[in-house]
């Protein structure tokens, strides 16, 4: 947490120490688009697409007389994010479901709200920089940043409460069921509660904290840096309102943002940091939850549970309505 509270005091310095007399305030709505170990399509995954939110603080640091223009072309942006990551392997994608599908037999999915803050540095491009205030334009502009990010992966993995009989059993033709697929096993066919009540970070699933020195493994942090780019095109309403439509692109450090990076756990390792047989049992569901992904030994899983060569990431496509606020600052008697 030491680098949410370093960045938000960066953020806020330069608003204390500006006497500033002009404050642009943007509210944004969009598309979510998850990139990470996660996925079933071959490309690009459509299929991970969720809500997202922000509130932009931007054109506060002076006025705009001398420049004639709403926007002056370098300057800081603030922004409070929220960003809503999730997949689901066992979801049937493009009329394919159960072993169709290239993941399925993973059975993974997971849910990360991420609630962020960060600051960016923006240029705008004006066609035409002496046009009135007034006269409604369009102009283009272009973003890079920094920002800390505070999110806890979670999953739907028990049809009620966490307990060993409400585990979800995924059948190779796609259905979910509430026995395992045996022979002569018929079930009954259920659907997911829709409750990510499974937080994938307690249950340690890829070894992390294993307590043998040579296979220590840290667990993951839940607050990490990402690193927003991103360009946009706005239109210039009147001298207070305007409207944009912005593509953002967010890199992370950190390849657990989905719990998903390298390997399955080994059961040394999940009998070591679960002893308790109910503790054990529930910890090697979570991380292998069709029982299909690894022999629970070292060596080669039947299903790699992730890339740990490559980080996560996120683009967010919005919407954003803003406003120019405007007030006097008043001198040291008041006036």
């Amino acid at each position: 947490m030491k680098k949410s509270y370093l960045l938000f005091l960066l953020i806020w310095i330069p608003l204390l120490s500006h006497g500033q007399r002009t404050a642009v305030v943007g509210l944004s709505t969009g598309v979510v688009n998850y990139m990470g170990d996660l996925g079933n399509e071959k490309y690009f995954p459509f299929s991970s697409a969720s809500p997202g939110a922000a509130v932009t603080l931007r054109n506060f640091l002076g006025g705009t007389r001398t420049s004639r223009t709403m926007y002056r072309p370098f300057d800081l942006q603030v922004r409070l994010s929220w960003h809503r990551l999730q997949y689901d392997e066992t979801s049937d994608l493009g009329g394919k479901k159960g072993t169709e599908l290239r993941n399925y037999n993973r059975g993974i999915n997971f849910r990360n709200d991420l609630f962020g803050t960060e600051v960016g540095i923006t240029y705008t491009i004006y066609p035409n920089k002496m046009a009135p205030l007034w006269k409604p334009k369009f102009c283009f502009f272009f973003m890079a940043g920094i920002g800390a990010y505070f999110g806890k992966p979670k999953a739907d993995l028990f049809n009620g409460s966490i307990d060993l009989k409400n585990k979800y059993y995924f059948w190779k033709d796609g259905t979910i069921r509430d026995v395992p697929e045996n022979k002569g096993a018929i079930g009954n066919v259920i659907e997911k509660d829709g409750d990510y009540e499974t937080s994938l970070h307690d249950w340690l699933t890829e070894g992390q904290g294993y307590n043998r020195e040579i296979h220590s493994k840290q667990p993951y942090d839940l607050c990490n840096l990402g690193f927003p780019v991103g360009a946009g095109i706005r239109y210039i309403y009147s001298k207070e309102l305007s409207f944009s439509a912005e593509f953002n692109y967010y890199y992370f450090l950190t390849d657990y943002l989905d719990d998903v990076s390298g390997r399955y756990a080994t059961f040394d390792e999940i009998q070591s940091s679960f002893p308790d047989p109910t503790q054990y049992e529930l910890a090697r569901y979570i991380s292998d939850p069709s029982g299909l992904g690894t022999s629970g030994y070292p060596g080669p899983a039947t299903s790699p549970r992730g890339n740990p060569g490559q980080s996560d990431s996120f683009t967010y496509v919005s919407i954003e309505a803003s406003y120019k606020f405007t007030w006097k600052k008043k001198g040291i008697y008041g006036q």
